[in-house]
């Protein structure tokens, strides 16, 4: 039976569900609506079978399965994207966002399908649920997609399905099915649409800051997995190993990569980045702000490490300490999301790039820097790093950057963004970088009053409210383009809701949080 904090999470996810297909609600509605109900039941027969050890893969032990959370997100985000295109009248992108939407339904179809086969004895009442649901998908693709966008959303589908299988297989328990859903499919979408873009590079669409992320992210991916093969039959610790991964790195980099990137941009890669990081006096003013303080979180992390090894007993950072580097992310974004940010969606592609690129060096005990890199990274792990891959920095980063690369700008309105839309890129620092961490530093310190089930306090989660609001003040007085527009009520459900969801949900927040809030904001 699914325990007390599952249930509540499970509540708030329909009624942020419900909430979203009252600002939008065509045909597309019924179908998020089956599919949480569906989902909701899935999810019941994974956590059973996680606590039974009967999963095929190994996932994280130390929450459930999340398959709830993590089946609605992407629906939404296609849902309410294609719902803000339509209304800007920008065709192309709303037919993108249905193939999101679609996409992300085919997909938790697809999982509800696995869950139901390898579950025994077959469950009844799931397997009508997911007809039921099932049924109204397909109904709903066939009526809405051509067949040139039914064809992407199974290329989609097929590249999950591997991209499951390998990743899984070689990353043991360093996800939860729904932490694995989030990320595979994103990266199974930014596989397919590189591709797809490349095979039709003459036709100019888009520029060349979304191609970088395309081809940044995908490079990323498969130079993790070729590595990962390669080091299944040598040692990774030697100097021959780690000769080998730098000089492969600059030749995958330089030979496949950059090639990649100046057939899709038509220049050369390094010429552009450099003329488009130095194009104004503002940029070059922001680039040596953030370096400032990139140079303040390794301090950080050096006097940490210090701290640990003066002491006489086993030092681990508290999670205060760990709090520091949300606020320097949040000094960081701000900036970014007021003056620029293009540079700021570039300049976080490139950090995405150097974090998995280190965190390769460690794992695979990379020769000068991996061990280092072990010693000092160990000091931070919480209870979500219990695999291989320590993925905490990562997710921070991800977290605060995916509403500023997923934000539909052509289908943004030229000049002040009205409503509460106009806060949709501001979605990982408010959920993020100023909600969690007010709630999990006032909630450790003073907090009192648990919510039922869980760790986490009524006062921390209050005071992350509070926090978020005075945070959007702050943004209205520093951001002259946001305009609000009377929609202080929805925000201020958009932000409870989030926080409720940050205090029951066991996934990784830094992930869930933003999309969610994102959702709710360009709804």
């Amino acid at each position: 039976m699914l325990n007390k904090p599952v249930l509540v999470e499970s509540l708030i996810v329909f009624v942020i569900v419900l909430c979203v297909h009252s600002a939008v609600w065509d045909r597309f509605s019924w179908c998020a609506i089956a599919l949480a109900i569906q989902a909701f039941y899935v999810q019941f027969k994974w956590d059973h079978l996680l606590q039974l050890g009967s999963a095929v893969f190994q996932f994280r032990t130390t929450a459930n399965s999340g398959l709830l959370p993590a089946c609605m997100a992407i629906p939404l985000l296609g849902i309410v994207m294609k719902e803000r295109c339509d209304m800007a009248g920008i065709v192309y992108f709303e037919r993108f966002g249905i193939v999101v939407a679609c996409t992300g339904m085919v997909i938790a179809l697809f999982l509800s399908v696995i869950a139901i086969g390898i579950t025994k004895p077959v469950p009844t009442n799931t397997c009508i649920l997911s007809g039921i649901a099932g049924s109204l998908i397909i109904y709903t693709v066939k009526q809405s997609l051509s067949v040139s966008e039914v064809i992407e959303v199974l290329e989609v589908l097929l590249i999950f399905v591997y991209l499951s299988m390998i990743l899984l297989y070689l990353l043991p328990r360093c996800f939860t099915p729904g932490e694995a859903l989030l990320l595979l499919t994103g990266i199974s979408f930014v596989l397919n649409q590189l591709i797809k873009r490349s095979l039709n590079v003459v036709e100019g669409r888009g520029d060349p800051v979304d191609f970088f992320l395309l081809v940044v992210v995908v490079g990323i991916v498969l130079l993790g997995i070729f590595f990962t093969a390669l080091f299944f039959f040598m040692d990774s610790g030697t100097w021959i190993s780690s000769m080998f991964f730098h000089m492969m790195t600059a030749v995958l980099g330089l030979g496949v990569v950059m090639p990649w990137l100046y057939r899709l941009i038509r220049r050369n890669p390094l010429f552009w980045l450099f003329q488009f990081l130095s194009q104004t006096q503002m940029r070059v003013y922001l680039l040596a702000y953030w370096t400032l303080l990139a140079i303040s979180a390794c301090t950080i992390v050096l006097y940490q490490n210090t701290k640990r090894s003066s002491g006489s007993k086993k030092y681990q950072a508290s999670t205060i300490t760990r709090k520091y580097f949300h606020f320097i992310v949040v000094a960081t974004y701000i900036p970014g999301l007021i003056h620029d940010r293009q540079l700021l969606y570039v300049v976080s592609v490139v950090c995405l790039a150097v974090f998995i690129l280190l965190e390769y060096i460690r794992y695979f005990r990379i020769k000068p820097f991996g061990q280092m890199l072990r010693h000092l990274l160990s000091l931070f792990l919480d209870e979500r790093d219990s695999g291989p891959l320590i993925l905490t920095h990562i997710y921070l980063l991800l977290g605060m950057s995916l509403p500023v690369w997923l934000f539909p700008r052509p289908c943004a309105p030229k000049g002040t963004l009205a409503g509460a839309g106009a806060l949709a890129p501001y979605s990982g620092v408010l959920a993020v970088g100023v909600g969690d961490s007010v709630a999990s530093i006032f909630g450790s310190t003073v907090g009192e009053i648990k919510w039922p089930g869980t760790k986490k306090t009524f006062e921390g989660t209050m005071t992350a409210i509070f926090a978020q609001i005075i945070t959007v003040a702050i943004i209205l007085i520093f951001d002259s383009t946001v305009d609000l527009n009377a929609s202080y009520s929805w925000i201020l459900v958009s932000i409870s809701l989030v926080s409720l969801l940050e205090a029951y949900t066991t996934q990784v927040d830094n992930l869930l949080l933003p999309l969610y809030l994102q959702i709710l904001l360009m709804a």
